[in-house]
């Protein structure tokens, strides 16, 4: 094996490594295994206490309609990873990175996300609110 050959296997592994990594890196967070429980009766929790509101935690936005139901799902938006918001006003959850809007289910309403976010159930007991897949 000469040096050019040499040269040019050992470039084509560091470009598939780097390529590898980047892709890991760039690779969306998965919530799929979500269970955890937010104490409502908690200062960090208020939002959810109140007529409507909403909370970020472990990658999930929770919040309080103005029917009082608790809905969740994934915060980041499928667009770019901005974390959305809850508007009670519009009963949706808006990415103010880009203007893209979800239904409560996390359907897609406009762009330029064209991935739903994941929807997640919850269950509440007591001032205990569980959040689970």
């Amino acid at each position: 094996m000469n040096r050019k050959e040499f040269l040019s296997i050992v470039g084509i592994g560091a470009t598939g490594v780097f390529v590898t990594s980047c892709l890991s890196a760039c690779k969306k967070e998965n919530n799929s295994n979500i269970d955890f429980t937010l104490d409502l009766s908690s200062s960090a929790n208020s939002a959810l206490a109140a007529t409507v509101g909403f909370v970020i935690s472990q990658g999930v936005i929770v919040a309080k309609t103005s029917a009082g139901e608790y809905i969740a799902v994934s915060a980041a938006c499928t667009h770019q990873g901005v974390n959305v918001q809850f508007q009670s006003s519009n009963n949706r959850f808006h990415c103010p990175g880009h203007g893209a809007n979800f239904s409560t289910t996390g359907a897609v309403q406009n762009g330029p996300a064209n991935s739903p976010l994941t929807k997640y159930n919850t269950s509440l007991s007591g001032n205990m609110l569980r959040v689970y897949s």
